[in-house]
């Protein structure tokens, strides 16, 4: 491709992906909105439910703000990058069990209750998975990259294919 339509599509990205950021920002300052209008319920309703509707409602802004966390490394890498998603997954998932957490007691001995154990079940299993995979990613970018390094320092392979061994060369020859 030619440089000007490669420049074209990158400034295309750039307005999408700020169209994406803009969108989420007001999604975040809407919540935000209504978890303040939400403490107005304190007084009129169970304390427990207003409490798991202001924590379902932050863990929704905190969700909003890794997205947007997403797209503004997308943006200055040039790449997507795979763990703020992760994290998205885990906190969508601690959102759904403290909301079924505190719907279950309210569930107990009918049917559902046992959907919802299930469910919570399932859930605490994907936020596992993810929570390896994000461990994995981590452990991955952290080390060095394979073709560069196989198992020796870089002054090591530099000597080894300079035929220079200080080991050698300081070990006396009988």
């Amino acid at each position: 491709m030619t440089d000007w339509i490669e420049d074209s599509i990158e400034r295309v990205e750039n307005v999408v992906y700020l169209a994406v950021a803009v969108i989420l920002f007001a999604v975040a300052a809407v919540v935000i909105g209504k978890t303040v209008l939400t403490f107005g319920d304190l007084g009129s309703g169970s304390v427990v439910d207003v409490a798991a509707d202001i924590l379902d409602l932050l863990l929704l802004v905190f969700i909003v703000v890794e997205l947007l966390f997403a797209v503004r490394t997308t943006l200055s890498r040039r790449e997507l990058v795979a763990e703020p998603f992760l994290l998205v997954g885990i906190i969508a998932s601690i959102k759904e069990i403290v909301v079924l957490s505190v719907k279950a007691p309210d569930l107990l001995g009918k049917p559902e209750f046992a959907d919802t154990l299930r469910l919570m079940g399932l859930l605490t299993g994907t936020i596992i998975l993810l929570a390896l995979a994000s461990f994995l990613l981590r452990r991955k970018e952290r080390e060095p990259s394979e073709g560069a390094n196989s198992g020796h320092g870089a002054d090591e392979v530099e000597k080894h294919t300079n035929g220079t061994d200080e080991r050698a060369a300081a070990t006396p020859v009988p």
